[in-house]
């Protein structure tokens, strides 16, 4: 529970981070990040919708906590005449592992989630 709050309060830190991510936490190996996984995952994130290449995973991994993951674009499109892209996300916490497929598009300059649904269950 520890966790969570102090999950929450980085991302309410930053409210645009919420907005995009809050989505992704819930029952998820996300919930179980320490401050510097979800600082890892958030920097992949934003990276990856901003920067990298449809299909060309992004990897990351804390090595003191043994958490990480891979974030993939796999496609860009447009809704409601905004960007968006879908995106596959894979974590792995403590014995928990996650895929899940993401839809956010960008509004006002910031990245906002639209769908999420998993792609395996959680464990």
């Amino acid at each position: 529970m520890r966790l969570v709050i102090v999950m929450i309060a980085a991302l309410c830190a930053n409210p645009a981070l919420a907005q995009n991510w809050i989505g992704l936490l819930k029952n998820t190996p996300a919930e179980r990040f320490d401050e510097e996984d979800l600082r890892l995952f958030l920097d992949m994130g934003r990276k990856a919708l901003n920067e990298t290449p449809e299909n060309q995973p992004l990897n990351w991994e804390n090595p003191k906590t043994g958490a990480g993951g891979e974030i993939t674009v796999l496609r860009s499109f447009e809704s409601k005449g905004r960007p968006c892209k879908e995106v596959r996300v894979r974590n792995h916490a403590q014995g928990r592992k996650g895929n899940n497929k993401l839809s956010l598009c960008k509004v006002d300059d910031k990245w906002r989630l639209l769908s999420a649904s998993p792609l395996e269950k959680a464990k």
